[in-house]
Parts: structure tokens; C-alpha cells; sequence
């Protein structure tokens, strides 16, 4: 099978590309393996270590997730999503300035992306810059996140 119809039928059939996997029961390990077995099929395919990069997170290999992001920023470097789940592993490790520069380099790859302004938001209110977190955390919202509306209204109204 060619290199890149197999990592296709694991998207497809195995959802391995999904972060909605998170699913009780998912079968990161399995995973990892999947996408581990893409990469050496074809090393230079930035979605492979994304992806496998989001399944070590889900495993809270941080360390592990973050090396596989940098990867993929290498390969892609203006892999928006990669910089913001990598700016995630760094804020589970307590890196948080490490963090928001990873959320800044994601808006500005992508202005309206508003995971990127919720984490960012999220981090900064985590290091006391309150009035940032919550311009962030507003911005979020009105791009369209649920999840920073509900945190805007209980941190910052």
C-alpha cells in the first residue's frame, strides 16, 4: 500500500486524526503505534506527528507530544494548530510563557483562530495578566468559542 493511501485509511477508517477520540476506551497506544508506522513510511508528513502528538497528549507524555508538534512545525512551519496544541503540552507542564508564545505564533498564522485566543487567555490570567487573559478570552467568544464565553463570563464580568 502506498505510503500515503495508508496513513488515508488510517484518518478515515481508524479516526486516528480525530481529536474527538478522547472517548473513554480510545486506544492511544494503538494509535501512537499507527501513526509511529505512517512516519517511517513517510517522514516528511507533518500531519503523522501532529496526530501523534495529540494521542501522547491524551497520554500525558507532554514531552513526548511537544517533540512530536516540533516536528511538525518543522516540516510545516506555519502549522497553525500544531503551535497552539504544543502551546497546551507546554501549559501542562507549567511552562506558561513558553506557552503563550506558542498561542501568539498560532493568531498570528491564523488571526481568527479562537482555541488560540481561549488558551492564550487562559495562560495569561494563570500568570495574574488578568485585563490580557480576559481581552483574549473576549475575543475568543466572539470568534466563537463556548468555552471562552463561559470562562469570560465567570473570570472577567
Amino acid at each position: 500500500m502506498k505510503p500515503i493511501l495508508w496513513v488515508g485509511v488510517c484518518f478515515l477508517l481508524f479516526g486516528c486524526h480525530d481529536k474527538q477520540t478522547a472517548n473513554k476506551g480510545a486506544d492511544y497506544p494503538g494509535t501512537i503505534a499507527d501513526y509511529t508506522a505512517a512516519i517511517e513510511l513517510r517522514p516528511d508528513f507533518a500531519p503523522a506527528y501532529y496526530n501523534r502528538g495529540i494521542a501522547k497528549g491524551k497520554l500525558q507524555d507532554y514531552e513526548g507530544a511537544i517533540a512530536d508538534f516540533t516536528r511538525a512545525i518543522e516540516l510545516k512551519p506555519d502549522y497553525a494548530v500544531a503551535y497552539d496544541n504544543r502551546g497546551v503540552a507546554k501549559e501542562e507542564l507549567q511552562d506558561l510563557k513558553e506557552a503563550i508564545a506558542d498561542y501568539t505564533k498560532a493568531i498570528e498564522l491564523k488571526p481568527n483562530y479562537a482555541m488560540a485566543y481561549y488558551h492564550r487567555g487562559r495562560a495569561k490570567g494563570r500568570l495574574g495578566d488578568t485585563a490580557n487573559g480576559c481581552a483574549d478570552l473576549k475575543r475568543a467568544a466572539d470568534l466563537g468559542s463556548a468555552e471562552a464565553r463561559e470562562w469570560y463570563r465567570r473570570f472577567c464580568l
